[in-house]
């Protein structure tokens, strides 16, 4: 009587693990740029929130450039930042940025990035 035996074989296990290696290598080149912009959103919040931080695009500038500083921030500089008048009498703060890295040889992978946030203006509800 014959033995069935069960499981993959040694070439369908190094698929597996180059397939899984793969896509390993693809989020640890997705991973710091999708890290990065959660902190872009953090600081974006973070101004709009502060109370000691007036309207004034200048001023906003200043403090976005400050949290880029300690949150290591590279790849967002100033002008990515438009600061524009919203609608109900704030500030509309958008940070739109692209992010290339390599991947492959001549390959690249491509991160487009928008974050945006209404700062209200000092006595406005």
């Amino acid at each position: 009587m014959k033995k069935h035996q069960y499981g993959i074989t040694l070439t369908s296990f190094l698929m597996v693990l180059a397939v899984v290696g793969f896509f390993l290598f693809i989020g640890m080149k997705l991973f710091p740029m999708y890290q990065e912009y959660w902190s872009v959103t953090k600081a974006l919040k973070s101004v709009a929130n502060d109370s000691s931080v007036s309207a004034d695009p200048g001023s906003i500038r200043r403090s976005l450039e400050r949290h880029f500083d300690v949150g290591y921030i590279n790849t967002v500089s100033s002008k990515d930042v438009k600061v524009e008048r919203a609608k109900n009498g704030g500030v509309l703060v958008v940070i739109e940025y692209e992010v290339r890295k390599p991947l492959l040889y001549n390959l690249d992978i491509v991160g487009k990035f928008r974050a945006e946030e209404t700062k209200q203006a000092a006595g406005a509800q």
